[in-house]
């Protein structure tokens, strides 16, 4: 199946969104890259109005796990937050000629300017765009350099917004330095939701937390997030190396019926998480495909995949890897 990006309209949903440099070229090496780019991945998505649960940025791709509202929530906006966040993202000049015209006495131009940037507003392909429109665009005037930057399409998976899906999917996000052998703790890479939210930045404190539920707190969220990425019992072993798990033997053990534990399988490049379409409950997995059945071609009769050789019994994902799910 050729979809690699299913979106929902109208309502709330999330999505793990995944972007690659064009070329596999490593052009996010530095510091200053990543950091241009973690700034620009929280501005954007305030203006955007999508909340960012978390994102790693690595020296080829990027991933980011992001929220967005429903149609309804983004209708109520109020023109004087519809500023603020053009103030966000504008020059002076822009932002100001759209406080000009949301405080216009005539309606029309008020709804002309809430209709021009409600559009770019609550959408994942909108963000996605914006901020590798606006990397790019720093990026080439920075390095003396032109042409395309990104890939030409970003990945994305729709994932079910319940905490096992988003605290497995947020987890292996984490953990890609890990497997990249950088750090062996993710709280060690700064430039990852997760090494933020240690440090004590707010927004991603938020991000964590709302995995879990809504509500919930930064100090119980952050102990169940550290067991979800490190596994029971080894959460707070600071002394134990946490390293990548050869994918050879994963496939292995995979292929001879087997299971891994989920700290081996996290530690692994699981293409369930990059290329399944839909992840979460069978329910969700159905509902979503039952919607889009269209997208998946007219003899597949049923949504929901087992994820083969994983230890999460109760996920599912609508597109079955016959082989190499880790890798």
């Amino acid at each position: 199946m050729r979809t690699r990006r299913l979106k929902v309209e109208g309502v709330g949903a999330v999505y793990h969104c995944i972007s690659r440099i064009v070329g596999g070229e490593f052009l996010l090496e530095g510091e200053r890259e990543k950091e241009v780019l973690r700034n620009q991945i929280w501005k954007v998505a305030d203006f955007c109005g999508v909340e960012v649960l978390t994102y790693c940025i690595m020296s080829n791709h990027l991933h980011v796990l992001v929220r967005t509202p429903d149609q309804w929530t983004l209708r109520r906006i109020p023109n004087n937050e519809l500023v603020r966040r053009a103030k966000r993202i504008y020059s002076k000049e822009k932002a100001g000629n759209f406080e000009l015209a949301l405080t216009h006495p005539e309606n029309e131009v008020r709804e002309l300017a809430r209709s021009q940037l409600l559009s770019r507003m609550g959408d994942v392909s909108q963000y996605m765009k914006e901020l590798k429109q606006r990397f790019s665009i720093w990026y080439n005037k920075s390095h003396d350099r032109f042409g395309t930057l990104w890939a030409e399409r970003f990945k994305s998976v729709l994932i079910e917004d319940e905490p096992m899906a988003l605290s497995t999917v947020a987890a292996y996000i984490e953990l890609n330095p890990v497997r990249a052998g950088i750090v062996d703790d993710p709280s060690l890479y700064r430039f990852c939701g997760y090494a933020e939210a240690m440090g004590g930045f707010t927004p991603a404190r938020k991000g964590i937390s709302s995995l879990f539920g809504k509500k919930e707190q930064w100090a119980m969220a952050s102990s169940w997030y550290r067991v979800a990425i490190f596994g029971k019992g080894q959460s707070l072993d600071a002394s134990r190396p946490r390293t990548a798990v050869n994918a050879e033997k994963a496939a292995q053990v995979m292929s001879e019926g087997g299971k891994i534990s989920s700290e081996e399988a996290l530690r692994c490049r699981i293409r369930y998480f990059s290329d399944g379409v839909i992840l979460g409950s069978k329910e969700f997995v159905q509902q979503h495909f039952e919607r889009h059945r269209q997208l998946f071609g007219i003899k597949r009769r049923d949504g929901p995949r087992r994820l083969r050789g994983s230890p999460w019994s109760s996920l599912r994902c609508a597109r079955g890897l016959r082989k190499n799910a880790f890798g």
